[in-house]
């Protein structure tokens, strides 16, 4: 009887140890600023991912395995992404990784994800050149879901100038990677309509006082300021605007939608224009449920979501790289690459329907035919024309022949 008692215990400690391997949990790196100025979109974007894990987990996992979240604040710093990166190979062993918030961070991390081939999906990040760092190589493990640069600034540019007419713009943008390469596609777009901004001036991460750069602006005689920068600097151009007497309509790239520029900016923010993925209205089933479950956990202030388009982002990039995972059917890095270049079925986000989002030499789930204008109304952002929320509960899917966004450099 003792005999069989062993056996009995080392066959259930060879079952325990099999299920414990067969649960044994698929690590997703979340790298993004969870303080500072940036954190606004830093946080609603983990709260997003987690928010897919939650359910992603409560149905069962991918491959039967639970999905394990390590979460790390980049600060938005280029060196602290780095570092990051590196422990999340060597340390952690990340199956893959998500977020990236600010361009230079993406840009100076991503590339150790790229040797140690794991596949990152880059989910907020706008700037054009992110997905096409390694296009020389013959494999790229960069994907991303948000509307890169190239297709935002040709937008902006389009409703300062053809829809609302104006033949004077000035172009304020900070002097990080982000707000450099956004200006530079703003005088891109710009110099596709034969116009030339009369003034372009730069401002630094924490600055307070935007006076001498607004002044310029408005001596060139600007109509509108078109703008490339994070929340906190974005409401001092506001705030400088009020103080001058002077104001103009502020149209810029998706940040002006931060809570930390509606709630600094207070009046003066309302009115700014920019292109939006996602707008916190429950226009279709899934986008009412992600709202929904989203304050219900959540419980942010004045049932606002900080940064809507980085929550929704984030929770369609975890929806992603998991049907990426359950198709190769494992989460070696070159097989999920490949699922994710060749996605078989669709996948139904907040932002859009994913049908055939990436293929091996398109790593953008968003085409230009996506993204709608937002606008600061009553201190949070509405779709700033009837037209596109009447039509909001039609999901717009993945175009590669939009028209609207720039040639990116390869």
């Amino acid at each position: 009887m003792k005999f069989v008692a062993m056996s009995f215990s080392a066959v259930a400690l060879a079952c325990s140890m099999s299920l414990a391997h067969a649960a044994e949990p698929i690590k997703i790196g979340v790298s993004g600023p969870f303080t500072g100025g940036s954190s606004s979109m830093g946080v609603s974007m983990r709260d997003g991912v987690r928010l897919a894990a939650e359910e992603i987990n409560k149905a069962g996992g991918v491959l039967g395995r639970p999905l394990l979240l390590v979460e790390r604040d980049d600060e938005a710093k280029n060196e602290r992404g780095v570092q990051i990166a590196q422990e999340m190979i060597n340390k952690e062993k990340v199956a893959a990784t998500v977020g990236f918030i600010n361009t230079g961070v993406a840009l100076a991390s991503q590339r150790f994800y790229q040797e140690a081939k794991i596949p990152v999906m880059n989910n907020v990040a706008t700037g054009s050149a992110v997905t096409h760092q390694f296009d020389t190589q013959p494999e790229n493990y960069i994907f991303r879901n948000a509307a890169h640069d190239s297709i935002q600034a040709p937008m902006i540019v389009e409703e300062a100038i053809t829809r609302r007419g104006y033949k004077k713009v000035a172009i304020l943008a900070d002097s990080t990677n982000y707000g450099q390469l956004g200006r530079a596609d703003l005088e891109k777009a710009l110099e596709l309509k034969g116009v030339k901004a009369v003034a372009v001036e730069k401002f630094n991460i924490k600055d307070v006082d935007m006076t001498p750069q607004l002044l310029k602006a408005k001596e060139a005689g600007a109509e509108a300021v078109l703008t490339y920068g994070i929340g906190p600097e974005l409401a001092q151009i506001a705030n400088g605007m009020t103080k001058l007497g002077w104001k103009v309509p502020m149209i810029g790239s998706w940040t002006l939608s931060m809570a930390n520029f509606i709630d600094n900016a207070g009046p003066g923010g309302e009115g700014a224009r920019m292109p939006q993925t996602f707008v916190q209205e429950p226009t279709t089933p899934k986008r009412q449920s992600f709202i929904i479950n989203y304050l219900k956990t959540f419980n942010p202030k004045n049932a606002r979501i900080d940064s809507p388009v980085s929550a929704a982002q984030g929770y369609d990039s975890v929806y992603l790289l998991a049907a990426a995972i359950k198709q190769a059917g494992s989460t070696e890095g070159a097989k999920v690459r490949a699922a994710l270049e060749d996605l078989k079925a669709p996948v139904e986000g907040v932002v859009t329907t994913y049908n055939k989002p990436f293929t091996k030499t398109d790593h953008e789930a968003i085409t230009a035919n996506i993204p709608v204008f937002g606008e600061v109304k009553g201190q949070r952002v509405v779709y700033a024309y009837e037209a596109d929320f009447k039509k909001a509960s039609e999901v717009r899917v993945k175009d590669v022949n939009a028209k609207g966004a720039l040639a990116v450099k390869k």
